[in-house]
């Protein structure tokens, strides 16, 4: 007679626990160097040490496991939330610390997704919602805290002045080709954000 519990169907293990971490890091680490277009479950699978069926037991599609990795693994961290005392302080915080512009791995993830974000609607919605609206979120907060301390003049705009410094980053490494380091960034918040955010005042 056949044992009851032989005869149920047996579920599937998950991928937990450190082991998850590990296939989260390999994928950016894949990310990175292949770019979203080249990168494939078998890439990451080999890079993980994993077998592909691992992967498809917990994410059933490339786009799934890329969206989880970057959002949750520690080679794409969400900047620290900080408080300097000064707008100047919090964007030199922000920008340069861990997960800010000078870090080459968050850098490549971001070239290896950009042409792949234009065309995928589905890559587009995630990464905006889990990847983009956490550092939007820390740079709100650093502007709204400026704004508290007068540090921001009435009549600037500050929607458009909160986007400027990466916008100015984001075009000199992925238009000009020039790697982001700690120098232009002061130069940006130094030459182009602080006299800004002044307004009128500065004249």
């Amino acid at each position: 007679m056949t044992d009851v519990a032989d005869a149920a169907p047996r579920q599937r293990p998950r991928v937990e626990g450190g082991r998850e971490e590990e296939i989260l890091d390999a994928t950016v680490e894949v990310l990175a160097e292949l770019g979203y277009d080249r990168l494939t479950m078998d890439a990451v699978a080999t890079a993980a040490k994993a077998s592909k069926a691992t992967l498809y037991r917990r994410w059933s599609t490339k786009a799934e496991l890329v969206v989880d990795a970057i959002t949750r693994a520690k080679g794409c961290p969400v900047p620290e939330e900080v408080d300097m005392g000064s707008l100047r302080g919090d964007l030199i915080a922000m920008s340069c610390g861990e997960g800010g512009f000078t870090s080459d791995k968050l850098m490549s993830v971001m070239a290896g997704l950009l042409t792949a974000l234009h065309r995928d609607e589905d890559l587009k919605k995630a990464f905006d919602e889990h990847f983009l609206a956490p550092r939007i979120g820390v740079t709100t907060r650093i502007y709204e805290r400026a704004v508290e301390r007068g540090e921001i003049a009435a009549d600037v705009d500050v929607q458009l002045l909160s986007v400027t410094l990466p916008a100015i980053i984001v075009h000199h490494a992925f238009v000009l080709g020039i790697p982001p380091t700690d120098e232009l960034i002061l130069r940006v918040i130094d030459n182009v954000i602080l006299p800004a955010a002044r307004g009128s005042q500065a004249s």
